[in-house]
């Protein structure tokens, strides 16, 4: 019986490292594109209040929308990854995630916005996500998972510490129009033939082994157990097992936390007196210390329980929306930059990490649709409840008082989690003394 043939990249021949790291960087590259366009729709609220004359509530109705809409998106992106490997959903993603931010910047009216963001951008941003990225990176690294992952994952920080601030300032210098157009561009002629030259779904494709390991004796024995406890014949199984909620719930107030923020951040400085060029810099600033924790934390995931790590990043993150709370805007907004940027994404890698360590990789893509399912649908409604409460009240502080109770809560049901009994990383090796039950 013969092996089929193997797809080789245009650039599976150049020398250097391991060419897994190409393939994080082309994701990487897909994720900041992604992400930007997600987030990059928070820097126009206050113009498109303006212009269209509308109220901040009605224009977090269509942000609710794309965000859910993205979200929904999750278990069909993750079933059809796992059916047909990621590469073959995000390049057809990015393509349309290009047209629409074009479309963007050519419509006149807020309901074009609503139904391009809303449904175009948010299904397509979708593909391109964490989702289909991610399930591809963990194929091909296992040792070093975690950081690679997180590498991958610091995409989405890169996009709000260059995307975020570049639309704000071509808005300022041209207008909204532009700034979707030139986004569009980027990601039809830079963004889909990287994807489309490096990304490869599976090492294997390229007779490689994960990691860069020299052969398939050498990760046999570097991976002697390869089924994590809790993997399933059928995804449906895996949520009849705690770890599986915990994962999710804990997801949910992450999802609640950035999404609001995203959406509601500008508009929050200039409610405090702070200008919408200052507040792009503090979100740049928030996103180049993300970028950094993200890298740090997934490093020491890879040595260090995950569980405990994630439980830390959800009450930093606390910490920083009280800061909105009790400080003056002009302080506030650089103490949450600083602080709430050490927290910011990272909980994305160790929540993927931790669902492929207890879960395996068999249906990988479907719960981790399913998780960013959660996340997006939770923070679709953070999006519109914050905007009804701020102009009921003519304050954000009551939802950043109920996100800071969350995140506390979110905090202790991460470190619930029992790593130690039902990670792949964990089994087999004896447990350490005082560590039974984790």
């Amino acid at each position: 019986m013969h092996s089929p043939p193997r797809r080789r990249s245009p650039v599976a021949g150049v020398a250097g490292a391991f060419y897994g790291w190409y393939v994080v960087a082309a994701l990487f590259f897909a994720l900041f594109l992604g992400t930007g366009a997600r987030q990059g729709f928070g820097v126009f609220v206050e113009t498109w209040e303006n212009e269209f004359n509308v109220s901040v509530a009605t224009i977090s109705i269509a942000a609710a929308v794309g965000v859910m809409v993205n979200g929904l998106s999750g278990p069909l992106t993750g079933r059809l990854v796992d059916s047909f490997g990621g590469r073959r959903i995000i390049i057809p993603s990015l393509v349309i995630l290009g047209i629409g931010c074009i479309g963007m910047g050519l419509v006149g009216s807020f309901l074009g916005i609503l139904v391009l963001y809303g449904f175009v951008i948010a299904l397509a941003s979708g593909g391109a996500s964490q989702v289909a990225s991610g399930a591809v990176v963990v194929r091909w690294f296992r040792r070093r998972r975690g950081t690679a992952i997180s590498v991958f994952a610091s995409g989405g920080s890169f996009a709000g510490l260059l995307l975020i601030p570049f639309l704000t300032y071509m808005r300022i210098a041209t207008d909204w129009h532009t700034a979707w157009v030139a986004l569009g561009v980027i990601v039809l002629v830079l963004g889909v033939p990287l994807v489309w030259l490096i990304v490869r779904d599976d090492p294997r494709d390229l007779n490689l082994q994960p990691d860069g390991d020299g052969g398939p004796a050498a990760s046999a024995a570097a991976f002697a157990v390869e089924v994590p406890p809790l993997e399933a014949k059928d995804w449906r199984d895996s949520f009849h097992s705690v770890p599986m909620w915990q994962l999710l719930l804990t997801f949910v107030v992450c999802g609640v936390t950035t999404q609001s923020i995203a959406v509601h951040f500008i508009r929050w400085a200039s409610d405090v007196g702070v200008s919408a060029g200052t507040a792009a810099l503090a979100f740049g600033l928030l996103s180049a210390i993300n970028a950094i924790g993200v890298l740090l934390v997934g490093y020491a995931s890879d040595r260090l329980q995950r569980r405990s790590l994630l439980s830390m990043v959800y009450l930093v993150r606390a910490f920083a929306f009280v800061s909105l709370i009790v400080l003056p805007g002009g302080t506030a907004i650089w103490v949450f930059a600083i602080v709430g940027g050490a927290s910011w994404l990272a909980t994305v890698p160790l929540t993927q990490a931790l669902t492929a360590d207890v879960y395996g990789l068999r249906h990988l893509g479907m719960l981790s649709g399913l998780t960013f399912m959660a996340h997006q649908l939770a923070g679709a409604l953070a999006v519109v409840l914050f905007g009804v409460a701020f102009d009921a009240t003519g304050s954000y502080n009551l939802p950043f008082v109920v996100s800071a109770v969350l995140l506390v809560g979110a905090a202790f049901g991460a470190f619930s989690i029992r790593e130690r009994r039902y990670s792949v990383r964990y089994a087999g090796k004896p447990a350490r003394a005082g560590a039974k039950g984790e």
